[in-house]
């Protein structure tokens, strides 16, 4: 009788130890993101740059997207990831003219994966 582990099984032990130290990793499901928008602190010069944090999400595939008063614009993503636990993490930011922030307009930050959406909405009276 062989007492050979089978190679399937040595390959899932190593990476059990390798991801964590040991705890096992899900890598097969689907976890939206949690979105969070951060203001502009800086409100001195022309513009206001604001950041939208999307947490804990799976797969790598979530794109993240800027809308103000319902009005699509562009900004800069990141994806940070995986985490120790498998999970990823993306940073978008917008710059926009300081003028159209101090108007109290809705900005949103949605993270999308297909049909599944995820939408955060900040406006600068919130952070008062």
């Amino acid at each position: 009788m062989d007492n050979k582990m089978p190679l399937a099984l040595i390959l899932i032990w190593t990476l059990t130890l390798y991801c964590q130290g040991g705890s096992t990793l899900d890598v097969g499901s689907d976890t939206s993101p949690k979105l969070t928008v951060l203001p502009s602190l800086d409100t001195s010069g022309s513009s206001a740059t604001l950041m939208c944090l999307a947490n804990g999400g799976f797969p790598s595939d979530w794109t993240l997207s800027w809308s103000v008063a319902g009005s699509s614009r562009s900004g800069e993503t990141s994806l940070w990831g995986p985490q120790k636990d498998g999970l990823y993490s993306w940073s978008s930011t917008l710059t926009l003219p300081l003028q159209e922030w101090t108007q109290d307009v809705p900005v949103t930050c949605q993270a999308t994966r297909g049909s599944q959406t995820v939408t955060k909405i900040l406006k600068k009276s919130d952070c008062s």
